[in-house]
C-alpha cells in the first residue's frame, strides 16, 4: 500500500445503485493514511427514506473495511452532507471510533489549513428549494439505471473504459456549469473570510484541484460517476486521484 498522510472522499452514496464500491474498494486497497475525512454523502439516507435501497456486498465491506481501520487507529471524521444530514445531530459523538462533526480546519503538513465541509450550506438550491433538489436526485438516479444497461451494451461492444451518461449529461448543461462556478465562488469567499489556506468539500459531484486569487479549491468529486478522491502526501502536497484511470467499473445489474 502506498502510505500517504490524508485521504479525503465524498459523495460516496451507500445504499444507492449508482456507488461504485467495487472501485472504492480497489482505490481503498492502494492507499493507507493517518487521517480519513468523509466529507459527506456517505450514506443516501433520501433513497433509503424514498425506498430505493440498493446494498451490495461490495458496499458492505467498504463500511467494514473504514471501521477496521478507525480500530486499528486511523483517525476518521466523518462530515455529514445533505443525502446523510440526519447523523448532523450526532455531531461531536463518535460511532466506531469514527468521530462525527459538522466542519473542522484540517492542517497539512506543510503548514497550509484547509476547511473541510461537504459543501451543501453554500448551494441556494438545497438550502431554499428542497423540493427542487429532490426532485433532481430523482431525475439523477433515473440516468443512472438507464447507465447500467449503457454500461453492459458497452461491454458486450468491447468498448474499453467507463462512461457515466449522468456525468455527461452534467457536463453538457450550461446552467450546471454556472452553478458550479457559483458554488466554488461562495465557498472560498468564506474560506478567505476564515482566513484559511484553503477548502477541501464534496457535494457538487465535480472533481477539481486549483488555485483561486491564492487560495486551494478542491473537490473530492465522487464515487458515482468520477470515483476520484483527493490525496495528502506526507509533505503536504496534496493530489487528485481519479481511479477511473486505473482500473474497469464492475457494473452491477
Amino acid at each position: 500500500m502506498v502510505q500517504v498522510r490524508s485521504i479525503f472522499l465524498s459523495d460516496i452514496h451507500l445504499g444507492t445503485r449508482a456507488c461504485q464500491a467495487n472501485r472504492l474498494l480497489g482505490f481503498m486497497k492502494e492507499y493507507s493514511a493517518e487521517y480519513v475525512y468523509l466529507l459527506g454523502d456517505i450514506v443516501d439516507l433520501w433513497a433509503m427514506n424514498r425506498g430505493a435501497v440498493f446494498w451490495t456486498p461490495a458496499q458492505n465491506t467498504v463500511v467494514q473495511k473504514l471501521l477496521r481501520r478507525a480500530r486499528h487507529g486511523d483517525k476518521i471524521f466523518f462530515i455529514p452532507g445533505n443525502h446523510d444530514e440526519a447523523v448532523r445531530e450526532y455531531a461531536g459523538t463518535s460511532f466506531g471510533d469514527v468521530v462525527v462533526v459538522n466542519e473542522m480546519v484540517h492542517t497539512a503538513a506543510d503548514g497550509r489549513r484547509y476547511l473541510l465541509l461537504h459543501g451543501d450550506e453554500f448551494d441556494q438550491v438545497t438550502r431554499y428549494h428542497r423540493w427542487v433538489a429532490i426532485l433532481g436526485d430523482k431525475s439523477y438516479d433515473m440516468l443512472v439505471r438507464l447507465n447500467v444497461y449503457l454500461s453492459w451494451l458497452r461491454r458486450t461492444l468491447r468498448r474499453p473504459g467507463y462512461w457515466s451518461l449522468a456525468g455527461y449529461a452534467k457536463r453538457k448543461i450550461k446552467t450546471a456549469v454556472s452553478f458550479i462556478f457559483k458554488f466554488e465562488d461562495s465557498v472560498m469567499h468564506h474560506v478567505r473570510e476564515r482566513k484559511l489556506d484553503g477548502a477541501i468539500c464534496g457535494h457538487i459531484h465535480w472533481p477539481a484541484m486549483k488555485d483561486m486569487d491564492g487560495l486551494t479549491y478542491m473537490n473530492c468529486g465522487d464515487w458515482v460517476d468520477s470515483c476520484t478522491a483527493i490525496i495528502e502526501h506526507l509533505d503536504g502536497r496534496m493530489e487528485l486521484v481519479v481511479w477511473n484511470m486505473h482500473h474497469e467499473p464492475v457494473v452491477q445489474p
